[in-house]
Formats: C-alpha cells, sequence, structure tokens
C-alpha cells in the first residue's frame, strides 16, 4: 500500500505482485502516475476497476457491489458440484464436528484446497467465516465427517452465488459488534471469537475465530473477545489515518 499526499490531493496505490488498483481524489495525478509508471514497467491499463484477484466489482445507482461468484463457481467445478442441490445454510447450527469422527481420508490434498479456496472466499463472504474456521481446523487429519461438511458449505454457495458485499455511502465513523461462544469447542473446550467491523453502514473487516486459551467463565471469554475487536478497531482507526481519513467521534464497540 502506497499513499501520496500533496496539498488536498490524495493518491493511494495498492499493489499484489503484478496486480495494482490505483485511486485518488484527483483524476489528473492519476494519469499522471499511471503515465510515469508506464515509462518504467510494461503495464495495460485495463480502466475503471471491475476484477481483482477474484474480487468482482459492479456499480450500481446506490453504490459498490463486491462479489466473488466466478471463483465461488471455479470452486464448485473442482469439487464436482456444480450441478449440486443448494442448501439454505452454511452448516448445521446445532452440530459439533468431533475431530476423529468418521474416516480418515486416504487422500486429504482435495479437502485442504477446497477449505483453502473457501478460506480466500470469506473476503466477501462472512456469513460463511464460522463454518470455514471450523473446517480449518481438521487440515491435518481430516475425514469423510469433515469433507461432508465441506460439501455443505459448496451447496449453499451454490444457491448464493452472488452473494457478497453492498458498499454504500454515508457517514464515516467506526462501529464493532463482539461475541463469543463460550466453551463451544467439544474437542478442547476452548471458545471462538466472533466479530464485524462496519465504517458506515458498509462491513470491512470480520472474525470467527477460536481462542488461544481455555476460558474458565463466559465473562472471560467475552472480554477476549473484546480485546480482539478493540485491538482491530484500533488497527483500523491508524490505517484511516494514514490514508487522510480522520473519524470526527470514537469507534463504538
Amino acid at each position: 500500500l502506497f499513499v501520496r499526499v500533496s496539498g488536498s490531493d490524495l493518491l493511494v496505490l495498492l499493489l499484489y505482485v503484478d496486480d495494482i488498483i490505483l485511486t485518488g481524489n484527483n483524476s489528473v495525478l492519476i494519469q499522471q502516475t499511471i503515465t510515469a509508471l508506464s515509462r518504467e514497467f510494461d503495464m495495460k491499463d485495463l480502466g475503471q476497476l471491475t476484477y481483482f484477484l477474484g474480487l468482482q466489482v459492479q456499480y450500481t445507482s446506490t453504490g459498490i457491489h463486491v462479489n466473488q461468484s466466478k471463483y465461488a463457481t471455479d470452486l464448485l467445478l473442482k469439487a464436482g458440484m456444480n450441478q449440486c442441490k443448494p442448501c439454505s445454510t452454511p452448516c448445521l447450527p446445532t452440530a459439533k464436528l468431533l475431530k476423529f469422527d468418521g474416516t480418515p481420508l486416504s487422500d486429504p490434498t482435495l479437502y485442504r484446497s477446497l477449505v483453502g479456496g473457501l478460506q480466500y472466499l470469506t473476503f466477501s463472504r462472512p456469513d460463511i467465516a464460522f463454518a470455514v474456521n471450523t473446517l480449518c481446523q481438521f487440515m491435518h487429519t481430516p475425514t469423510d465427517t469433515h469433507f461432508a461438511a465441506v460439501k455443505r458449505v459448496l451447496r449453499y454457495l451454490a444457491g448464493t452465488l452472488t452473494h457478497g458485499i453492498h458498499f454504500t455511502s454515508g457517514d464515516v465513523h467506526l462501529q464493532a459488534y463482539s461475541d463469543a461462544d463460550w466453551a463451544g469447542d467439544v474437542n478442547d473446550r476452548r471458545s471462538t471469537t466472533g466479530y464485524v467491523v462496519f465504517l458506515g453502514n458498509n462491513p470491512i473487516s470480520w472474525c470467527a475465530k477460536k481462542q488461544n486459551t481455555v476460558s474458565r467463565s463466559s465473562t472471560e471469554a467475552e472480554y477476549r473477545a473484546l480485546a480482539l475487536t478493540a485491538a482491530e478497531l484500533s488497527w483500523l482507526r491508524q490505517l484511516l489515518r494514514d490514508l487522510h481519513i480522520f473519524l470526527d467521534r470514537p469507534p463504538i464497540l
């Protein structure tokens, strides 16, 4: 991430290997930067952002819609489930996956590849974050029961391919919601932290993560979740400051 500020002009360049997003509030400065980069590197200007690292960007009258429908479709093809019957939820809310439940897979390569792909898909799909985090905990020795849970997530995606995040303009302020599932993991009795951070009305950061230690009370589990969310808020606040976006009031947790 490169940020350049000159007076009231702001230029932001995001680089990942050989893919670049360039934005700012001065179109002349943006074009000058593209021209200067083109002199030094073999580049192609693709115009307005529509696709970046699997993220599809669509512009509407109310804002910007970001999804990963093509990436999700490719995952379904890899799993041989492009014609599968959709389901309404990514996981069963009352079902708990056990570490040694089921028969170990003779070749866990496909399991690991699909779960890794699902993890990348959470960039625009917070609705599958919890289910994917659970599946990631069985990467070492997955079983057929765990693979069935992967297939359920894929069936859910088959019915929600165009789901994503819709970004709208509005009041700029940070607010976050945090929760914890006390001793929810039946394998080691650790709790799970969940949070989502909004900038205005737009979700910009979310997490479903098992806590590092066993909490001895629900209060302790909640405080650990609050602490992790507060750290994320602090980092996002600093990132916004680097982008010269200054908040007019403290974040709300």
